[in-house]
């Protein structure tokens, strides 16, 4: 059961100590963000600073020029917490130390662009735009996001590549002082409030025989429950069926663009995962899919452990089925118990594990992590 950690260039880049500190973990492998979404982040034992701030979603390295010449839909590159090719400069360190390094590329998770660019953003059925969550029906978005998958992936070095929010995003979003827990939302209120109705999508829906002003009507009602208090949300009743087969389909063929992307741009046994989930409803960081589909398409997931179960029953010889498990305590890991998950996700049928997150953890956690790892003799 290979295992890799994932981190951040700045917990690395100006840091002589951190390759060393990370190598003696047992690990064998780093996932490392070459394209990531703003955030607000400790960095625990840097010897010049704690905090960083990450203002905007941002390539961590120079994005090509010749690629993104003329296009008003482009990445956006970082400010001062990871100046010119901090993915760069991060990953030949750790290279130096005999680990294996991967890319960590988040892509549809943009806050800038959407503020920006609002045509770009997922809209709610009540005309609501999300301005973090680019709406993957969009042509221009499409190529954007696919470009950008290829681009960041294939850095100098990395031997393979994790793609993660590749597939719808929708409500769900950690904001700063956010004030949206007021009307608990379970997986289904969730859902229906990520359903977007921006210009390709009503096409999209309308195509597939559910009118967009009906369905958009039907999430209202379906809703109104939940914001009266009175029980869950409702059905869609006939449109149930067609709304799931548009978005499983876009998020499919999506899937498929930056995949192959990836790998016309990769060198021969470059490895491509994507972070996923086997629901088809679900949005976010780890998008839903088809496991069968997804694991015919990549050479496999980083998935949640409970998950884990339903894509193994579909990993093939070859296949990969990473359990991601947390290890900062301070977010709701476990890594005093690191030894007794690992067991149990590959009892489900995962072959690797992601540790989340070395660069934020504490020194504490990082001996837990090491003594588990010993114990397990899987690098």
């Amino acid at each position: 059961m290979r295992t890799a950690a994932f981190l951040y260039p700045w917990d690395v880049d100006g840091d002589p100590a951190a390759p060393g500190l990370l190598a003696e973990l047992g690990i064998a492998q780093v996932t490392l963000a070459a394209a990531y979404h703003s955030t607000r982040a400790l960095s625990p034992r840097h010897p010049a600073h704690r905090i960083v701030t990450a203002e905007h979603a941002a390539v961590l390295y120079p994005p090509d020029p010749d690629r993104w010449a003329g296009r008003a839909l482009r990445p956006y590159t970082a400010g001062d917490w990871a100046p010119g090719d901090s993915y760069g400069r991060a990953a030949e360190a750790l290279a130096g130390t005999g680990l294996d390094v991967h890319s960590w590329v988040v892509l549809a998770h943009n806050s800038r662009l959407g503020a920006e660019h609002p045509e770009t953003s997922v809209v709610n059925a009540y005309g609501d735009r999300y301005p973090w969550a680019p709406c993957i029906a969009l042509p221009d978005v499409r190529a954007l996001l696919v470009d950008l998958a290829a681009e960041a992936a294939v850095r100098p070095g990395a031997a393979g590549t994790e793609l993660e929010s590749c597939g719808w995003y929708g409500l769900a979003h950690l904001h700063a002082h956010d004030k949206t827990s007021g009307v608990p939302l379970g997986d289904r209120e969730q859902y229906l409030m990520s359903l977007c109705f921006c210009p390709s999508c009503r096409e999209g829906y309308g195509n597939g025989g559910a009118d967009p002003d009906e369905l958009a009507a039907a999430v209202r009602r379906a809703l109104a429950p939940v914001w009266a208090g009175s029980g869950p949300a409702l059905g869609l009743g006939d449109l149930e069926a067609p709304v799931l087969a548009w978005r499983s389909g876009t998020a499919r063929s999506f899937q498929e663009a930056a995949v192959a992307t990836v790998r016309a741009a990769a060198p021969p046994g470059f490895r491509v995962l994507l972070h996923a989930d086997p629901d088809p409803y679900r949005c976010g960081a780890d998008a839903g899919t088809d496991p069968a589909h997804v694991l015919a398409l990549a050479d496999g997931v980083v998935a949640r452990p409970p998950k884990v179960a339903s894509f193994a029953a579909h990993a093939g010889p070859g296949r990969v089925v990473a359990a991601n498990l947390s290890v900062v305590t301070g977010m709701g890991g476990a890594p005093d118990h690191l030894a007794r998950d690992a067991e149990r996700a590959r009892a489900a049928g995962a072959t690797e594990l992601r540790l989340y997150h070395a660069g934020l953890a504490s020194d504490a956690d990082l001996d837990a992590v090491r003594t588990a790892l010993l114990k397990l003799d899987i690098p």
